[in-house]
Order: structure tokens, then C-alpha cells, then sequence
């Protein structure tokens, strides 16, 4: 499950819960482009509200969006605790042409006024 919310007008949040799927990616991706469509640069929050599981290939389908879209970023926080998760944002700063960070769970409102900050 994915909600999402902003929190101003070039910055979107999203709290994904469950099982992440290839599906759960897609549709996420859907909802970041529609934010492209009215804002050339967007901010991106995204936590980890107990996320059951990822699958391989819906790490590589964000990866791989990231990457693409990754002249449409200027900050991406990612919060989470899941080491899997942690090593991945590592590997994406070594390519990112964006700021990223990844804070721990115990630190969304760290990560909150980091996203914010212009």
C-alpha cells in the first residue's frame, strides 16, 4: 500500500507498506510522474511504514526510474531501518546526479526538515 502527501508544492512523500512488488513500484512511479508533469524538479520523501518485504525486481524497476528521471530531482530521503534498503541508497549516491540521503525510521523528522530545506 502507498500513501502519499506533500508537503509543498515541488515536494511529495510517499509511506509504502507490505509487500513491494514490481506492481507496487509501477504504480508509485505513476504517482511521481504525475507530480513531474506540473513541476520540472520535485523533492522526493519516501519511508519504509512496515514494509513486509521487497523483491529484487522492484529494487531494480526504482533503480532503474531513478536513473532515468534523475535530471527531474533535487533531493530524494529515503527512511528506513532495512539494511537491504540502506546498501541500495549507498550504491545510487555513487551514480545519483541528485541529492540523496537515508535517515533511520527513529529519524522522519530529521529527514522531514532535510527534504524541506531548499
Amino acid at each position: 500500500m502507498i500513501s502519499d502527501f506533500s508537503f509543498s508544492k515541488d515536494t511529495i512523500g510517499f509511506m509504502i507498506e507490505g509487500k513491494v512488488t514490481s506492481q507496487t513500484i509501477e504504480k508509485l512511479n505513476t504517482l511521481i510522474i504525475e507530480k513531474l508533469d506540473k513541476f520540472e524538479k520535485i523533492n522526493l520523501y519516501l519511508e519504509d511504514a512496515n514494509v513486509d518485504s521487497v523483491s529484487i525486481p522492484a529494487l531494480l524497476k526504482e533503480m532503474e526510474f531513478k536513473v532515468n528521471y534523475a535530471s527531474h530531482f533535487n533531493k530524494v530521503a529515503i527512511v528506513t531501518n532495512r539494511t537491504s534498503l540502506k546498501i541500495m541508497v549507498e550504491i545510487e549516491k555513487l551514480i545519483a546526479a541528485y541529492e540523496i540521503e537515508i535517515f533511520a525510521c527513529e529519524d522522519r523528522l530529521k529527514a522531514m526538515n532535510w527534504i524541506s530545506e531548499h
